[in-house]
């Protein structure tokens, strides 16, 4: 392991990375840190030999069009391709195209920021009576499934400042590159790798004893023990692994503990949780599903579906692709019924759900049901969640997580944005070059 580098950067995460290519093309000596095998972090593609397709266990969607994705990708002469196709909605026993977007958006566009900041469901309850209960159930649907948030706990302000950061770069859009995020993540590496960076996986950090303008750090990794010294250290392990910094069983520690106000900050976020399944089948069955009464009318550009279950709500395909795989979305009270049981128990529940969707008989579902894919973040030892989200007060907090403290310990990750786009890898991208810069200031 190289010796006393100008930054350590604990974290190979898309901030991490993108925080090391800032502080590469300025010629800044980097070590990075990661205490998985891989890098990426939260972004995990895998491939699906059989239809030839990427299948994400992360993130999957580039949320409108952020230049921190798309400039890279376009760079790289990447084409992503839009999400397209058809909403369907299941309600009542039926399935129908989706209408229910005017309902929904006429209540999220009531909020504000002028007021007193409030919770969702604070919110919801006061201005909101008497709208029609299905809507305020879909209104409560969105924020929780988008968000992977309690409806009680996630903040007005925050959601008003994440709706405004959406408008700018066309949030309303979806879409995929070809390999999925891995190609980011390789566009990413191979810069890093052209600046220098030494990357060392499988290596835990552990102490991180600081005081200002110098850090030790110990570190655990296949060779067992050993330190570091820089006078600057980024920090962009995820907000519960920052939240628990103070327990005993922590993986890591700060000596000291960091300072009051930061904790305070850190406090105003929660780690939201969701559970996400790919099933892959033997073929699109649900192109043959024509529901009553749309007669003659098939799911064949079925690109989302949107329910009431309490176990996986929501589930989208492919599209533009037609490949025969489906992924579920168990955000929130079902990710947290769901998280710590069985690879067997989520893909059987998951089946279920969509039978009991699409009005399928489960054993039918079996039958054609081949492999699934899914991987449990909040079980997961360096995540412990999916992504955060804002409770009430959240806005003042995110400007102090996004400071550095005593110009020696820098913090990058989406939970650290400043701009609107927590939760989103861009946000990610974004909070890594915002600390890059910090540090170069610092530096010059």
């Amino acid at each position: 392991m190289a010796k006393d580098p100008a930054v350590i950067i604990i974290g190979a995460g898309m901030s991490g990375l993108a925080a090391a290519c800032e502080l590469g093309r300025a010629g800044i000596p980097v070590q990075i840190l990661e205490a998985r095998d891989r890098l990426g972090g939260r972004v995990l593609t895998v491939h699906d030999d059989v239809c030839n397709v990427p299948v994400e266990l992360g993130a999957e969607f580039i949320h409108g069009r952020p230049p921190e994705i798309f400039d890279p990708l376009t760079k790289a002469k990447i084409r992503v391709s839009e999400v397209e196709g058809e909403g369907w909605c299941a309600a009542d026993g039926a399935l129908s195209t989706c209408s229910f977007e005017d309902d929904v958006d006429s209540i999220l566009e009531k909020m504000t920021d002028s007021a007193p900041d409030e919770s969702f469901q604070e919110y919801l309850d006061r201005c909101c009576k008497r709208a029609k209960p299905q809507s305020r159930q879909r209104a409560i649907a969105y924020v929780s499934g988008f968000n992977a948030a309690d409806p009680g706990l996630v903040g007005v302000h925050w959601l008003v400042q994440e709706m405004r950061a959406e408008r700018k770069i066309q949030g309303d859009r979806a879409f995929r590159a070809p390999n999925g995020y891995a190609d980011l993540l390789r566009i990413f590496h191979d810069e890093i790798k052209r600046h220098g960076a030494a990357v060392n996986v499988q290596t835990v950090a552990k102490d991180v004893n600081w005081r200002q303008g110098s850090v030790r750090l110990t570190t655990f990794g296949p060779d067992g023990s050993s330190e570091l010294e820089a006078s600057r250290v980024l920090i962009t392990v995820p907000l519960s692994l920052l939240k628990i910094s103070k327990e005993r069983d922590s993986t890591l520690k700060f000596r000291p503990v960091l300072p009051a106000g930061f904790m305070d900050a850190l406090d105003k976020f929660e780690m939201g949780t969701v559970i996400r399944v790919s099933l892959r089948f033997r073929e699109r069955f649900w192109a043959e599903i024509r529901p009553q009464p749309f007669a003659g009318k098939s799911m064949s550009n079925m690109s989302f579906l949107f329910s009431h279950d309490e176990w996986f709500p929501t589930w989208w395909t492919t599209m533009p692709r037609r490949d025969p795989i489906i992924t579920g979305w168990a955000p929130f009270r079902a990710g947290e019924r769901l998280s710590g049981q069985s690879e067997s128990f989520v893909v059987e529940r998951s089946l279920r759900s969509l039978g009991e969707i699409l009005r399928m008989d489960l054993r039918e579902l079996e039958s054609l049901f081949e492999k699934a894919y899914l991987h449990d973040w909040q079980a997961d030892p360096f995540s412990r969640g999916a992504y955060s989200y804002g409770k009430v007060g959240a806005l003042k907090a995110q400007q102090v997580l996004g400071q550095p403290i005593d110009g020696t310990l820098f913090f990058a990750g989406e939970a650290t944005d400043t701009t609107g786009n927590n939760g989103t890898v861009h946000g990610a991208i974004a909070s890594g070059q915002r600390a890059a810069r910090q540090i170069l200031r610092q530096i010059e």
